[in-house]
């Protein structure tokens, strides 16, 4: 059984370990990081609104059963408190046509006793070539 992280570090760590999970298909390490509330939203690119962990886990167990997802976020914009923190980025992906495409995604983590949690993520199909930013971070 492979080990479960926490992740009390930060925000930025808990949105690294998301995505290294939606890019392994690890279904348990991705619900492992969400919170544990049960008012939990997630939207999918041109999906419905999605609320709760059964919701939001058979959703992901459809999209990785068919392996990971090679995601490369990237132009993180952040907005902290000391209890939430709300990241816009951009995800770099692979179209089913093999060109590059990208889509805008928002991820709200909170902090709980747990360390810092997903409450909402919501990815949107974005028009035209991805937008360069000067100022773009990559994350690991």
């Amino acid at each position: 059984m492979p080990s479960k992280k926490t992740h009390n570090g930060s925000a930025a760590e808990t949105e690294a370990a998301f995505y290294d999970a939606l890019n392994r298909a690890d279904l348990e390490a991705l619900m492992a990081l969400w919170a544990d509330d049960d008012e939990i939203v997630c939207v999918h690119p041109g999906g419905v609104r999605l609320i709760g962990h059964a919701a939001i886990r058979a959703s992901w167990a459809a999209i990785l059963e068919h392996g990971g997802l090679h995601i490369l976020p990237s132009q993180l914009h952040e907005t902290h408190t000391l209890m939430s923190s709300v990241h816009t980025v951009i995800e770099g992906i692979t179209a089913a046509s093999g060109d590059p495409a990208h889509l805008v995604a928002t991820n709200v983590y909170a902090k709980t006793p747990k360390g810092w949690r997903i409450v909402l993520h919501h990815v949107s199909m974005a028009p035209g070539p991805a937008p360069m930013d000067t100022h773009s971070q990559i994350l690991h």
